[in-house]
């Protein structure tokens, strides 16, 4: 039988990235993110570590060539190491790259390991520097044991990416100072703006500030210069470098600027469901699937290929209104950031 075919959708976007969420439970309680008193999913609804291995090994054969691990916090799931393992046995063998996006607080447990599994970089989300503020936006999180995490990245070879949530009234004026921060240190930094998912007991409005203002802020400062990273523009983020610092600023704006023409990835959430678009609510149920059928990889490429009819050209986030709600009622840290 011939392999299977590449994962192409009907705008010819090929898909080539995974972001797979482990878990929907974080330690931190961040205010954009999910609610303070979260009700967290049942145990027996998420995919077992062996369920996330089986479906990443069969996307690998249908093209996927990046996997990012996400959550929720990935790190706060049990045996999560067996996982990376896993997956990590498939770099040089149809898989170029095995990454995670992480709030940063467990890693001077997990850095080394995740090198030792073949991770490479990471994404740390950060959001503030200045201690209260941290604590503010996370509502609970020490933003010592962040840093101390960050550092134990570094000292394990890891190649460092900051991400922070632009806030209107928490952060925004700290930016610049973040920044300087992030690139004194040698990590690149991308600043994203609040996505209406979920309920997390804030108003989004309240929250939202539109990125090209903070880039024009930042003009005033510091020159910008748009960055030829072919890598990078196959993403949602557009990068710039600025002179001064030497590092590169990316902006995620799925609010003031649609980034969805070169859209290669596809997002699997804890509960194995299958979304071609983070904005949207179409998905196919692999949770089911796998478990009727074990490792049946007909019946698996069979609902990657109906998922696939489905990917859409562009999402729909938007916040207008004060009070409005979310644009989609699953949060964030079950989808995977």
């Amino acid at each position: 039988m011939s392999n299977p075919a590449l994962l192409i959708d009907q705008f010819g976007r090929a898909i080539s990235y995974l972001r797979l969420s482990v878990t929907d439970r974080c330690d931190l309680r961040c205010t954009y993110c999910m609610a303070e008193r979260m009700q967290f999913l049942p145990r027996a609804d998420l995919l077992t570590l062996e369920e996330i291995a089986r479906i990443g090994r069969q996307l690998v054969g249908r093209g996927v060539r990046k996997i990012r691990i996400s959550g929720g916090e990935p790190l706060v799931r049990k045996d999560i190491m067996h996982l990376f393992d896993e997956l990590g046995a498939l770099l040089c063998n149809g898989l170029d790259e095995l990454t995670l996006t992480s709030n940063g607080t467990l890693l001077t447990t997990y850095a080394a390991p995740l090198y030792a599994a073949g991770v490479r970089r990471i994404n740390i989300s950060l959001d503030a520097l200045d201690a209260d503020k941290f604590k503010q936006i996370t509502r609970r999180g020490d933003l010592d044991k962040v840093l101390a995490g960050i550092d134990a990245a570094q000292d394990a070879g890891l190649k460092i990416k900051i991400n922070t949530v632009a806030l209107k009234h928490q952060n925004a004026d700290e930016i610049p100072d973040m920044i300087a921060w992030a690139h004194g240190r040698g990590f690149d930094m991308t600043l994203i703006e609040v996505m209406p998912m979920g309920d997390a007991g804030e108003d989004r409005i309240d929250q939202y500030v539109p990125l090209p203002m903070i880039r024009d802020q930042l003009e005033t400062q510091w020159t910008l210069e748009d960055a030829a990273d072919t890598r990078a523009n196959l993403g949602p983020a557009r990068f710039v470098r600025i002179r001064e610092t030497g590092g590169k600023l990316g902006f995620i704006t799925p609010l003031t600027n649609n980034f969805c023409a070169g859209c290669n990835r596809v997002r699997i959430t804890c509960t194995g469901r299958l979304y071609m678009c983070l904005g949207q609510e179409d998905h196919v149920d692999l949770r089911g699937l796998v478990r009727a059928n074990g490792a049946d990889e007909t019946a698996l490429n069979a609902a990657f290929d109906q998922a696939l009819a489905t990917k859409p050209e562009r999402h729909d986030f938007a916040i207008k209104d004060r009070g409005q709600a979310p644009t989609l009622t699953r949060h964030m840290s079950v989808t995977g950031g």
